[in-house]
């Protein structure tokens, strides 16, 4: 009786050592989070990415690059290969950079969007970047469910040739939103019943977009 209240002290000792470490990794990973939501803001979007840009301006993306709160829908929809938000979250980030870039590739070099605004906003995603694997070191054995591995795979093969067009505030416009989606966790208040994920909640005009 002894020895199983002591192995049960200790065990609860742990885990009271634990909590500072959990505690702690949220606030981690939110804060640069949250700065990179600052520089998304739709005041800054429209202004940087629309009226800098000729009316109907779109550039050249992968399709699978298009990354929309439907896609993250559609992926998570199939309930007999389940995804780990990690799974999402890791897409999320190289979309996002990869985005970046391909905006800042067609930008002059003294093009106003580019030096007021994209080329801070990839150093912030380059940080947050850090932050992130820091905390979530890659695992290469990992085998990834077959659906995100086919995306990772066309995201990457050179040859790939599956190209839409889209408008530049378009690709922030959806890095926005489902970034809101995927790290609720840390944009979400306690009275706040918003679902960031549900498509028609955006289209009523939240004042988050």
């Amino acid at each position: 009786m002894v020895q199983s209240e002591c192995r049960l002290l200790r065990g609860l000792l742990g885990l009271i050592c634990l909590l500072p470490v959990c505690m702690c990794v949220e606030p981690k990973l939110c804060l640069p989070l949250k700065t990179v939501k600052e520089s998304l803001n739709q005041s800054l979007r429209r202004r940087f990415m629309k009226m800098n840009f000729p009316i109907n301006y779109t550039i050249q993306v992968h399709y699978e690059e298009v990354f929309r709160l439907r896609n993250i829908s559609r992926l998570k929809s199939n309930e007999e290969e389940p995804l780990l938000d990690r799974d999402l979250q890791d897409l999320w980030l190289w979309v996002s950079q990869q985005g970046i870039k391909r905006i800042l590739k067609v930008l002059p070099e003294r093009h106003p969007t580019r030096h007021k605004y994209l080329s801070n906003l990839e150093k912030l995603f380059n940080d947050f970047e850090g932050v992130y694997y820091d905390l979530n070191p890659k695992d290469d054995q990992r085998e990834l469910p077959e659906r995100i591995q086919n995306i990772w795979d066309r995201l990457t093969d050179i040859d790939y040739e599956g190209w839409r067009s889209v408008t530049p505030k378009s690709i922030l416009d959806n890095c926005y939103r489902t970034m809101l989606c995927l790290f609720k966790e840390c944009f979400s208040q306690e009275d706040d019943n918003y679902d960031y994920c549900e498509v028609l909640n955006w289209r009523k005009g939240r004042k988050t977009t």
